[in-house]
């Protein structure tokens, strides 16, 4: 698994283009602010651990969040991130895990539309604790 974790004063996105079949037609924009957005990529490997992917998700993003004092937190499927990709019933299966897992620990978590591209628009501040990579 690769994160890139970004804190965000204000994060926006519109669907594009579809890229899973099975996920439902969407024509969705919104925007989030005061957030963490995790860019996460679920590679091949990460297939045969997933209640340990899983728990590494959770406890990073929750530490990148209480690090930059918010409760808010957006998980993005982001499959650029390293040469394999998981499958994208194993990364969805694990995002929406993470996702329960955060709203019962007191987080407001939510997720972009799975199986999408996204046109993005993003306003970071420049500080070191804003963009955090992790490599599993």
């Amino acid at each position: 698994m690769k994160l890139l974790l970004i804190y965000a004063d204000r994060f926006g996105y519109r669907t594009t283009m579809k890229t899973v079949a099975s996920e439902p037609d969407r024509d969705e924009a919104t925007e989030i602010t005061d957030a963490l957005v995790g860019f996460i990529h679920f590679e091949e490997q990460d297939e045969g651990d997933p209640a340990g992917i899983e728990t590494k998700l959770v406890k990073n993003l929750k530490w990148a969040a209480r690090k930059n004092d918010t409760k808010r937190i957006l998980l993005h499927s982001f499959a650029h991130l390293a040469e394999t990709k998981a499958t994208p019933e194993f990364a969805k299966r694990v995002l929406d895990g993470a996702q329960t897992r955060l709203v019962q620990s007191g987080y407001e978590a939510v997720q972009t539309p799975f199986g999408y591209f996204l046109n993005l628009d993003l306003a970071a501040p420049g500080r070191p604790s804003a963009r955090v990579f992790k490599s599993f």
